[in-house]
């Protein structure tokens, strides 16, 4: 690993029931950096994210954070290590309000029963309920504070999970999707708040995302899979006009738009998480 790689995964390998859903894979992701993470459907995006953020362990192979190897870790220990995700499918508690969703996002910097108690205490000047607030008011969600979140849209609750994932304050945050059920403006808006977000440096991103335009706007790297192995590394513009890359995901004469078309990622590694 080089000294400014925060994620390295290297040879990792990953069979469900005498399938090989992640083959042989190693690819490194920069400090600070916007790395996409693409492929067909089926091709293990979502699984190499549960690999990564402990849902599963691999057969074979390492995970690395920095210097520390995660590999046999406990999900619920690694984002202590600086990890923390959305998911392909919203994963809210509907029946509480936007401002109780998002600080249930910081418990993970408090030890100890003490500790998990404190970012539930909604008294005036708590400071963790207004640093809930000050992350809906970034992402441009402080009217839905005290809405519940079953009653919002879909779009909304996947802006919400995101500043749910902010609050753990992560050094590399995985997002599954993040521009699904978002309409234009909508998803523009959230690639615009995402590269703000990263432009201290402080924060790396990961994403798995279809839309291509998305991908294009603000990624900087992009790592191609088809059938859970690496066939294409480099730019967003170099992977899309990679003849492999063309064959197995894009099409033929694929160009940005087309790509955007694509279905939902039908992992069945996710569908076990």
């Amino acid at each position: 690993m080089t000294d400014t790689s925060i994620l390295r995964l290297d040879c990792i390998h990953k069979n469900f029931g005498g399938v090989n859903v992640i083959d042989d894979l190693s690819f490194e992701v920069q400090r600070g950096s916007r790395t996409a993470l693409i492929g067909p459907n089926g091709a293990g995006k979502t699984t190499v994210f549960n690999l990564i953020s402990g849902v599963f362990f691999p057969d074979s192979g390492s995970i690395f954070v920095g210097e520390n190897d995660i590999t046999g870790i406990k999900s619920g220990t690694r984002i202590r290590h600086g990890i923390a995700r959305t998911f392909q499918n919203v994963r809210l508690m509907p029946h509480l309000s936007t401002l109780e969703n998002v600080i249930l996002g910081q418990h993970s910097r408090n030890r100890g029963w003490l500790g998990a108690l404190q970012p539930v205490n909604l008294l005036p000047g708590n400071r963790w309920c207004e640093e809930a607030r000050a992350g809906l008011a970034d992402a441009g969600l402080g009217d839905y504070e005290r809405a519940s979140v079953g009653s919002l849209p879909y779009g909304v609750q996947r802006r919400i999970e995101l500043v749910r994932a902010l609050m753990a304050q992560p050094k590399l945050l995985l997002l599954d999707e993040p521009a699904a059920g978002l309409n234009a403006a909508e998803t523009e808006e959230l690639q615009i708040h995402l590269f703000k977000l990263c432009q201290s440096g402080d924060l790396t991103l990961l994403v798995v995302e279809h839309d291509m335009h998305f991908v294009g706007a603000l990624c900087e790297a992009a790592v191609v899979l088809s059938f859970g192995r690496k066939i294409a590394e480099g730019t967003p513009d170099a992977v899309r006009d990679n003849p492999d890359v063309q064959e197995v995901y894009l099409g033929k004469s694929a160009s940005p738009v087309s790509a955007a078309s694509e279905k939902k990622e039908g992992d069945r590694a996710s569908q076990r998480a």
